[in-house]
């Protein structure tokens, strides 16, 4: 498993940011994952003006990976507006959590960055073990 730098996925992230289609609320996000191997996808909000059928910036990274193949995540990055840190939404979180429960989530503000595990942002998380026996 390689290391990741949170520098180098912010500023995928912030790249990713700039391709975000956000013509209703105008609050663009970028976020990028990266694979226990190093491989980096991003992704970007993409707002709809049936607000409900909006996919998150992290959402949209994540299935980039899992349609390539990927299935073993170290770190996500998110950034937002700068000056402010933007944490993933509920949805994002259980998500992300299916698939990777163990990951980084790296916040950034444009200056600096906070690194959180996912479990303590979703702590008591419906997973697997709450399905039964399949």
């Amino acid at each position: 498993m390689k290391e990741y730098n949170p520098e180098e996925l912010i500023k995928a992230a912030r790249k990713a940011r700039n391709f975000a289609r956000a013509k209703y609320s105008n609050f663009r996000v970028g976020a990028a994952i990266i694979t226990d191997e190093g491989e980096v996808f991003t992704g970007c909000n993409i707002e709809s003006s049936s607000y409900s059928m909006t996919i998150c910036a992290e959402r949209v990274a994540l299935t980039k990976a899992l349609s390539e193949g990927k299935e073993r995540f170290k770190a996500l990055s998110i950034v937002a507006k700068d000056g402010a840190f933007c944490p993933p939404c509920g949805a994002c979180r259980q998500l992300l959590f299916d698939y990777a429960p163990d990951i980084d989530i790296v916040l950034s503000d444009g200056n600096d960055y906070q690194i959180f595990k996912l479990r303590d942002l979703l702590p008591h998380a419906f997973d697997d073990s709450n399905l039964g026996e399949k």
